[in-house]
């Protein structure tokens, strides 16, 4: 091979690289998932001790200490509406970035499996389907084709949306003491 031809190869290669973007995948309750890359902070090993935050819905699994920090942790199963996760010797929580407006928070994922990272170029990266999924719609940024399989790229920043988390929250301790009458009264 030429030496233009090998600048002309390496340029080529080159440009592909600059249209493929890495994703995490990770498997939730029998399902392969993916994020992008950019979001992920680190991957731990679950905890022993993830201690349970009174009146929180199922998805929110607790807190843990991460480095003195503490790190709620979302079990991305139940967010899924996929059922609450059994841990495994293959769990494991990845620490992801969430934005909301100019606050950055960092929020820890329970999922079944981290599998590996992949690369895959935009051209087999398409647009979320309007129906046929069972997750909601808005958790989905895109589909990433992988060997002719679709894998379903997640929307962190709307799985994880710290405004809906907290509103979620509220209308959780709302309908508990809307409840706590009704249950005094039935004694």
């Amino acid at each position: 091979m030429s030496e233009s031809n090998m600048r002309k190869d390496v340029s080529n290669r080159n440009d592909v690289a600059d249209d493929t973007t890495q994703y995490l995948t990770f498997s939730v309750a029998d399902e392969r998932l993916a994020m992008s890359i950019s979001a992920v902070k680190e991957i731990i090993e679950t905890p022993p001790q993830v201690t349970r935050v009174p009146m929180t819905p199922d998805y929110i699994r607790g807190v843990i200490n991460l480095r003195g920090n503490v790190v709620p942790v979302i079990d991305l199963g139940a967010r899924l509406g996929r059922g609450i996760l059994t841990l495994s010797k293959r769990s494991c929580i990845v620490l992801v970035e969430v934005r909301s407006g100019n606050d950055s928070h960092v929020l820890g994922m329970l999922v079944d499996e981290v599998k590996n990272i992949l690369d895959i170029p935009s051209e087999d990266v398409k647009p979320a389907p309007e129906f046929g999924s069972e997750i909601r719609t808005d958790f989905i940024e895109a589909m990433g084709r992988v060997d002719d399989v679709f894998v379903i790229i997640l929307s962190i920043d709307h799985v994880l949306s710290i405004q809906e988390l907290a509103a979620l929250k509220c209308l959780t301790h709302h309908v508990a003491d809307q409840n706590m009458p009704d249950t005094d009264t039935k004694k």
